[in-house]
């Protein structure tokens, strides 16, 4: 475990401070296409799917809308926000924040892609159960997390921030009791620049 120079409470004022310089610096290559398209084929076509900590919306929300489904775009920063909404107008872009947020739809697949990592452990959890809730019978999960149970720093821009993870065993078992089942995981994928990477069904 790293020390700790950062906290999960800051993660907003972060990216409203990063947002132009965490825009420039993300990576455009796409090296996320192999599970995007696995999540994907998962999904019926043109179906909904909510992409959580969708930041400036490229290239995950991007991908998405090209490949024809209806995007919603939750994000904790207004000023990530301001890109997405810049660049794709007729998109469902929307402030909120991944501990509590509360939709009225359900969706057939819901993506968190380099951003669940930044709730704690507890709040993770937490946020397992909200995620199954807003997912449609048979909808899927797609999210990045930590290799191993324990809190480590990252890096926004110029600042740091807060990630967490728990065990994939801890995760398993948090999925089933929210409805959810084990369908991919494999960490720090070489292929995804060492992102450790886990997907999950709801059956019911």
């Amino acid at each position: 475990m790293e020390g700790m120079t950062a906290a999960p409470e800051d993660i907003r004022d972060v990216y409203e401070r990063q947002a132009a310089i965490y825009d420039a610096q993300r990576s455009r290559e796409l090296f996320e296409a192999r599970w995007l398209a696995r999540f994907a084929a998962c999904l019926p076509a043109g179906g909904r799917v909510l992409d959580l900590g969708c930041g400036t919306g490229t290239p995950i929300a991007r991908w998405f809308i090209a490949e024809g489904f209806a995007v919603t775009g939750l994000d904790i920063a207004e000023a990530m926000l301001a890109f997405a909404r810049e660049r794709w107008p007729e998109g469902d872009w929307r402030q909120g924040d991944m501990r509590d947020f509360e939709l009225p739809e359900r969706f057939d697949g819901i993506v968190a892609w380099n951003s669940f990592f930044h709730l704690t452990p507890a709040a993770q959890r937490d946020c397992i159960a909200r995620m199954a809730r807003h997912l449609a019978p048979g909808g899927s999960l797609l999210t990045t997390v930590g290799p191993r149970a324990g809190e480590v720093t990252g890096a926004v821009g110029d600042e740091t921030v807060y990630h967490a993870s728990l065990s994939p065993a801890e995760y398993a078992a948090c999925l089933e009791e929210n409805g959810l089942r084990l369908t991919g995981f494999l960490a720090e994928d070489p292929e995804t620049q060492d992102h450790s990477v886990m997907m999950a069904r709801k059956d019911a």
